[in-house]
C-alpha cells in the first residue's frame, strides 16, 4: 500500500494532466455555452502543454549553454556525460509555440462567438440550432 501511494505522489504531475484533461473534456462535451466550451478546449490544451512539459524536465539538467566554451582548458568528460546533464529544449520550445497558438485560437473562437451572439442573440447551442432550423 505505501508503495502505491508513493507512486501516486510521485507522479503527481500525470495525475494533475489527467484531472485537467479530463475537466476540459468534459467541458467541451457536455456544456451548452459556447464561451465554457471554449473555456473547456483552453483547459484541455493546458493540460497537453503540462504533459510534453513533465516529460520534457529531467532532474538535475542545466540548459543546453556552453559554459566554457572552447578554450585552452581541456574537458574531461565524455559526450555522453555532457549530454546526460543537459536537458533537451526541444519539448519545452513547441509548448511555448502551442501556448502562442492556443491564445491566439482562444481570440479568434472569442471574437465568433462574440458575433454569434450579435447575429443569434444568445450563446447556448442548443438555441442556435434551433434558430438555424426555423430559418
Amino acid at each position: 500500500m505505501d508503495e502505491l501511494i508513493t507512486a501516486i505522489i510521485g507522479k503527481y504531475n500525470y495525475w494533475a494532466f489527467l484531472i485537467l484533461l479530463l475537466i476540459g473534456l468534459h467541458a467541451m462535451i457536455s456544456k451548452n455555452n459556447l464561451v465554457k466550451k471554449v473555456i473547456g478546449m483552453s483547459i484541455f490544451q493546458s493540460a497537453i502543454i503540462l504533459f510534453y512539459v513533465s516529460i520534457g524536465y529531467k532532474k538535475g539538467a542545466s540548459i543546453p549553454i556552453l559554459s566554457h566554451g572552447h578554450g585552452p582548458e581541456p574537458i574531461h568528460q565524455t559526450a555522453a556525460q555532457i549530454v546526460a546533464g543537459i536537458a533537451n529544449p526541444l519539448p519545452h520550445v513547441l509548448m511555448l509555440t502551442a501556448i502562442v497558438v492556443g491564445v491566439s485560437t482562444l481570440g479568434v473562437a472569442l471574437a465568433i462567438i462574440q458575433k454569434i451572439n450579435r447575429v443569434y442573440d444568445t450563446i447556448e447551442e442548443d438555441e442556435i440550432l434551433e434558430k438555424i432550423k426555423e430559418c
